[in-house]
């Protein structure tokens, strides 16, 4: 016996079949994040989380070390944008690195694909915003990752410490390049920079402290307030990274000196400034971080951030605000959907002797 079947009832079979396999499609789709989703689609949750460096090994000075103190092996891959890569920047100066490793910074722009390196025929501001020079056909930084594990899952970060011996990433993690830096080339410098010490030994106790609070509520504060996706998750970064603030203003109106801990610059001064320095041009207005701004609402801040970039060439020379308002606005479409960059504020920073009218007294 057959059994015949209107055509109309089979197409309408049809068309649902393929819709649901559509929106399933979607869902499916939807548990996964892209470089460019900074809060997982679907996490009701709305909160940030940071994900951890993968690559971890360190430099040492000891013999047979496995990655050795030389001059040359090393190269370092950096944004201008990124305050975490900032920071290894500003140590790599501060400590007179710069004939020992080199670095490239990647162009300000992330999608995709994430970090690009710079054409040859792009004139981006800053130094050494070039291709990769140790592989030209690497267009982005993620090519260097895949060189070192081709099934690699994770973010493409900066900064990243390569070997050029070993060809393979020695570290990504800026926080732990930040110490390598301090103690493993000192064998290859002059005292002048062999005596520079950022971590001293009578003050490692509260820098650690510091660091707790300060890396939780200030540097990632920011990123947890401005990519949450829920009032809730916005609202308790927000206060939070306040309240930091106001404790870090705090310490500075009772330093004996212009930096954090007295008359020396210290790896506190280095990790707060990354984020205090894109403050007022960036956070305020793209990661809604409007309570107060530095130059009108934290007078001890905004004294001790213009001594550090007009004073000190390590944090000045190390700040390119163009990289820093364009990579944000127009990078973070989750947030800025048409990449708008502000104008303001104007200017991008104060000189030591100026302050916004309502600072004034």
């Amino acid at each position: 016996m057959s059994v015949r079947i209107n055509p109309l009832l089979s197409g309408l079979v049809a068309v649902l079949f393929v819709t649901g396999a559509f929106i399933l499609n979607n869902v499916l789709q939807g548990t996964k994040s892209a470089i460019t989703d900074w809060v997982l689609p679907g996490d009701k949750s709305g909160e940030f989380k940071r994900q951890q460096s993968r690559f971890r090994d360190f430099i040492s000075k000891e013999a047979n070390a496995e990655f050795p103190a030389e001059k040359d092996r090393y190269h370092l891959f950096v944004s201008y944008a990124c305050p975490w890569a900032h920071r290894v920047l500003i140590v790599r100066k501060l400590k007179g690195l710069e004939d020992i490793i080199p670095f490239t910074s990647v162009h300000w722009h992330m999608e995709s694909k994430g970090w690009r390196f710079a054409t040859s025929d792009e004139q981006v501001p800053g130094e050494n915003v070039t291709p990769n020079p140790l592989n030209p056909n690497f267009t982005h930084l993620r090519d260097i990752y895949f060189s070192v594990n081709k099934d690699y899952e994770g973010r493409f970060t900066v900064p990243t410490l390569w070997d050029k011996k070993k060809q393979t990433i020695v570290n990504n993690e800026s926080s732990e390049i930040l110490r390598m830096f301090y103690t493993e080339f000192d064998d290859l410098l002059p005292d002048k920079y062999k005596n520079v010490v950022l971590f001293p030994e009578e003050l490692q106790d509260k820098i650690e402290e510091t660091n707790e609070w300060t890396y939780n509520d200030i540097n990632n504060g920011v990123y947890k307030s401005g990519f949450a996706t829920t009032q809730e998750a916005y609202e308790r970064s927000v206060v939070q990274l306040f309240k930091s603030l106001d404790r870090a203003e705090a310490d500075l109106a009772n330093s004996s000196g212009p930096y954090y801990f007295g008359d020396k610059i210290t790896e506190a001064d280095i990790r707060l400034y990354t984020t205090i320095v894109r403050f007022d041009p960036v956070y305020v207005q793209h990661f809604k971080c409007n309570i107060r701004d530095i130059r009108s609402g934290y007078p001890n801040l905004h004294k001790w951030l213009r001594n550090l970039y007009w004073n000190v060439p390590a944090f000045g020379e190390t700040t390119q605000f163009e990289h820093i308002k364009k990579h944000y606005t127009k990078s973070h479409k989750q947030i800025n959907q048409f990449a708008i960059t502000p104008v303001g504020p104007v200017p991008d920073i104060l000189k030591p002797d100026e302050e916004v009218a309502a600072a004034q007294h």
